[in-house]
């Protein structure tokens, strides 16, 4: 597919080519919204929001090769505005993990056993450092994609990406301790201690 070509036809007014574009990723897509909204019906919302911008501001993409990377950040951005409307919304606090149904029964893009694991040790990360290993393990995005998406520098994301792979190490490595700001301590050097690798 040259989506080059395509996104500049669907810019002189193809439809056709747009739509062709959108579907060749619309698994992705949907997966990067479903990371953010946590059920089916608020990442479709946000895909279907994501496809009427991407239409109005086409024009405005210089390098069709950068499609995919620009419509995505588009997706991240409206996620994000579509969170905080719903924060605003809500005066009881409610429970925004998935439920163990909405990752299994009925979804086609249901989590495996060890990705369900993996969601439960990135949910001990804050919130950026979540966003950023997930954006570049889970949906395979370039850093500078990433910068791109969260407005954060370049040197920030893989910051935050180095130092939240290595808290999910620690975690990995051995027991887990944590102090009374929920802060993870110990598990590094327990791990490291136990292999005979301590270093000083």
């Amino acid at each position: 597919m040259n989506v080059s070509r395509l996104v500049k036809q669907a810019q002189k007014g193809n439809k056709e080519a747009l739509l062709q574009l959108i579907m060749a990723e619309k698994d992705a897509y949907y997966r990067l919204a479903y990371s953010y909204m946590k059920n089916e019906h608020d990442a479709m919302d946000a895909m279907e929001d994501m496809i009427v911008m991407v239409y109005e501001k086409l024009d405005q993409l210089q390098k069709g090769e950068a499609f995919y990377s620009w419509s995505k950040t588009i997706l991240v951005n409206r996620c994000k505005t579509l969170l905080r409307q719903k924060e605003r919304l809500l005066l009881l606090g409610h429970d925004q993990e998935p439920s163990l149904a909405a990752l299994t029964d009925g979804n086609p893009y249901r989590y495996t056993e060890s990705e369900m694991d993996m969601q439960i040790l990135l949910s001990h990360l804050n919130a950026r450092q979540r966003e950023a290993i997930e954006l570049r393990f889970v949906h395979d995005l370039a850093y500078q994609t990433i910068a791109d998406m969260t407005g954060a520098p370049i040197g920030t994301i893989k910051s935050r990406v180095s130092k939240g792979v290595q808290k999910l190490k620690a975690m990995m490595g051995g027991d887990r301790y944590e102090n009374d700001r929920g802060e993870i301590t110990g598990a590094q050097t327990d791990h490291e201690y136990r292999k005979g690798t301590v270093r000083t």
